[in-house]
């Protein structure tokens, strides 16, 4: 794995490769089916008193009271259980899109439905795997020997750590460039730990000296970044082992201007903690929460389209589409206490899914994924062409030629860029350069 970090790549890639995506002012917008059932009253209440944006108010308290609820209610795919912790990723500008506002007013409701859980299973500062497991970690025991007359008569089980009984693990990153940073470290195993974090509730590592396994986790995560830190920090290699389509990205900005900010009334608050505990107890009792009749005819005609992604980088992001779904429609399913899924469920999590794809497409435009590709191209589109000599020095010569080719190649079969031939001036043939399309 690459140890450059985002300030090489911004240095290296920064303002050619950069300069060619959407600007951040096409913000998608979330359709109001999102906000259906208790959710969408959640944030229809909070959204007057806050300038965060209502999409980020709702997927910080989706996430959260996804965690909230425990392992329990969940979908099956063949014998794969999906359940409902989620990780997202809030990406606006640092401190104006007001990303870190929108978990203030849910973290305070969520507070009075599980006082415990808001002190002790919320966690910031994502560095390691191991940390993530130990944070979750069974209890473990050694067998201690019984001596008699100092020979060993038979063993006995002694507790060394009690471990964590509460497996739910809710992460609050405020500095995702970072965390993707630390994972370029030779030997940190946290992009293999929360990728199996997603999809399972059993961890552990290889290290020799990381003895701590956890069964049963629930983990899920929000966390926050700019535009530009991301563009310069998800590589190839997020890209290709499946880290970064386990997240929800969203694109979010502040909504208003509130000189004086007032808190959402106590009693308000209390009405809807009262619900979620409601719905936090019904959880409790779930195991799988299929789709009723009509809800599996919703599910047919979208399916295809959630299962069939673009290309590039954009289509990697979105291939896990039909995953997400299903976990969002139990969720709404869940805060209905209802025992299936019903379809105003699947709507409400589809209409999550379309501003996550718009966003996704607003925040990585055209781009591959490919690092190299995609600095090329950016490139081109601020001249009519270049040789590969010219190419070649956007990368300070330090490129090698078999990177270049290969992503020439991409660009070429995607149709982006083309050769052309520039004038020869009467000598010799004609040099072959190249041009975006």
């Amino acid at each position: 794995m690459s140890k450059v970090g985002v300030d090489d790549l911004l240095a290296t890639a920064g303002p050619v490769a950069l300069d060619s995506l959407p600007r951040l002012s096409l913000t998608p917008t979330l359709d109001d089916a999102a906000y259906y059932g208790l959710a969408g009253r959640i944030v229809r209440a909070i959204e007057p008193y806050s300038e965060a944006d209502p999409a980020a108010i709702l997927l910080h308290l989706l996430v959260g009271v996804g965690n909230l609820i425990g392992p329990g209610p969940h979908a099956l795919v063949e014998k794969t259980p999906h359940r409902c912790n989620e990780f997202v990723v809030l990406v606006g500008e640092s401190s104006v899109a007001r990303k870190g506002q929108a978990w203030s007013t849910p973290r305070a409701l969520l507070e009075q439905v599980d006082p415990i859980w808001a002190k002790v299973r919320q966690r910031e500062g994502l560095s390691t795997g191991e940390g993530v497991i130990y944070a979750v970690r069974d209890a473990r025991s050694k067998k201690r020997p019984i001596r008699k007359n100092g020979r060993i008569e038979s063993y006995e089980e002694e507790i060394v750590d009690h471990g964590e009984e509460d497996k739910r693990l809710l992460l609050i990153e405020p500095e995702f460039a970072s965390v993707l940073q630390r994972m370029r470290r030779e030997g940190n195993s946290l992009s293999a730990i929360l990728r199996r974090a997603w999809e399972s509730s059993e961890l552990s590592t290889v290290i020799k000296n990381s003895p701590d396994k956890a069964t049963g986790a629930h983990i899920s995560i929000v966390a926050h970044v700019t535009r530009t830190e991301l563009a310069a920090a998800l590589t190839d290699v997020e890209k290709a082992n499946g880290f970064a389509n386990r997240f929800i990205f969203a694109q979010v900005q502040r909504s208003k201007f509130l000189p004086e900010p007032e808190p959402v009334p106590d009693a308000t608050l209390s009405i809807f903690a009262d619900e979620i505990r409601s719905a936090a107890s019904f959880a409790r009792g779930c195991g799988e929460i299929p789709r009723d009749e009509a809800a599996k005819e919703l599910w047919k005609a979208v399916y295809t389209k959630l299962s069939d992604p673009p290309s590039g980088l954009v289509g990697s992001i979105l291939s896990r589409g039909a995953a997400h779904v299903l976990r969002l429609s139990v969720l709404y399913a869940v805060l209905d206490c209802c025992p299936r899924v019903k379809p105003e469920h699947l709507k409400a999590a589809l209409a999550v899914w379309d501003f996550a794809e718009s966003s996704a497409r607003a925040i990585f435009g055209d781009r591959s994924g490919f690092s190299t590709a995609d600095t090329i191209l950016g490139a081109l589109r601020t001249r009519p062409a270049m040789t590969r000599t010219e190419i070649s020095d956007l990368f300070h010569k330090n490129k090698p030629a078999a990177d270049i080719d290969r992503a020439l190649r991409e660009l070429a079969a995607a149709q982006k860029v083309r050769r052309v031939e520039l004038p020869s001036n009467g000598h010799g043939r004609p040099a072959v350069a190249w041009g975006a399309m």
